[in-house]
């Protein structure tokens, strides 16, 4: 299992993973402006690589570009197939490659890959890549998605379901990337965990302040990951925010991580992103002090004597 840090690690990943496809890649599409990954795919169907994409059937403001994306797939020999309107958004993110699955956190953008803060997981755990694969074939042919393995969490089948438990059992820590935790029934488990004496942390936003969260945002880039640390030594990457659509809603995708050593990755990262966070200190009182004396100092007409 492997971890993809963005914009440390940018689309180099995606690439070589698509250069080296030797059978098959099945790619989920929401957002997509990246001309290398896609000259990248178009060279996989030329030396005989089957490649199928499956595109949103909307997103906010994208979907003149997903239908001339759709159609320049399709004029290279993508078999590419639209996900149906029955859920507000088709927001999940991942590919499968030969028998390897990514799942990430942001889309196939330079403002999503370059300028934000997000992660990937890449695992050849066969379960997991089987699963994935199902729910591939599930959307695009517009059927059911049955789910069959925990750790692989969807939306709206499973989020809710297995991010809860995913919380509820921290016993020391949950360090959180979100952009708005605001779903009430999981405010709730976090309050559960505080009492517990749980240390939380948000680097994002909550629409609900809690006594004993400190929250942050994150400086310097932009944030568009949703992870989730737990004591260290689990993790969730994903696209669904702690939020009642995206757990509920929309289809989401995400994978819980029980690997120590990936985990770990992710809390290095954020602990570097808190520190970088931290709000400006305020004055101390003797620099006020100070301050005030100077004030106190300044002749009366100082600012006559500048203008005259």
């Amino acid at each position: 299992m492997k971890l993809i840090i963005q914009p440390d690690d940018g689309l180099a990943p995606l690439l070589k993973a698509v250069r080296k496809a030797r059978k098959t890649i099945d790619i989920v599409i929401f957002r997509f402006d990246r001309v290398e990954l896609e000259k990248a795919l178009e060279a996989a169907v030329a030396r005989g690589v089957v490649v199928r994409a499956l595109i949103a059937h909307t997103n906010r403001g994208g979907e003149k570009s997903l239908r001339r994306l759709e159609l320049r797939l399709l004029n290279a020999g993508v078999t590419v197939s639209r996900t149906a309107d029955d859920l507000p958004r088709y927001h999940g993110k991942l590919f499968v490659v030969d028998d390897v699955l990514y799942v990430f956190g942001f889309n196939y953008t330079k403002l999503d890959i370059e300028k934000s803060r997000s992660f990937g997981v890449v695992t050849g755990d066969k379960r997991l890549v089987k699963e994935a694969s199902c729910l591939f074939e599930a959307d695009c042919n517009r059927q059911p998605y049955s789910p069959r393995h925990d750790r692989f969490v969807v939306s709206p089948e499973t989020s809710r379901e297995r991010l809860t438990a995913f919380i509820r059992q921290a016993k020391k820590q949950l360090l959180i990337y979100d952009a708005q935790v605001s779903d009430n029934l999981i405010l709730r488990v976090l309050q559960d965990r505080l009492r517990a004496g749980v240390d939380i942390r948000v680097i994002g936003s909550m629409e609900k302040s809690l006594p004993g969260v400190e929250v942050r945002k994150l400086a310097d880039l932009r944030l568009h990951v949703r992870a989730i640390v737990r004591d260290g030594t689990a993790c969730f990457v994903g696209s669904q925010s702690l939020r009642k659509l995206e757990l509920d809603g929309r289809r989401e995708v995400g994978m819980i991580v029980t690997d120590a050593r990936i985990a770990g990755q992710v809390r290095g990262v954020f602990e570097a992103d808190w520190t970088a966070s931290a709000p400006a200190a305020k004055p101390a009182a003797k620099d006020k002090e100070k301050d005030k004396e100077k004030d106190k100092e300044k002749p009366k007409d100082a600012t006559a004597s500048v203008a005259g």
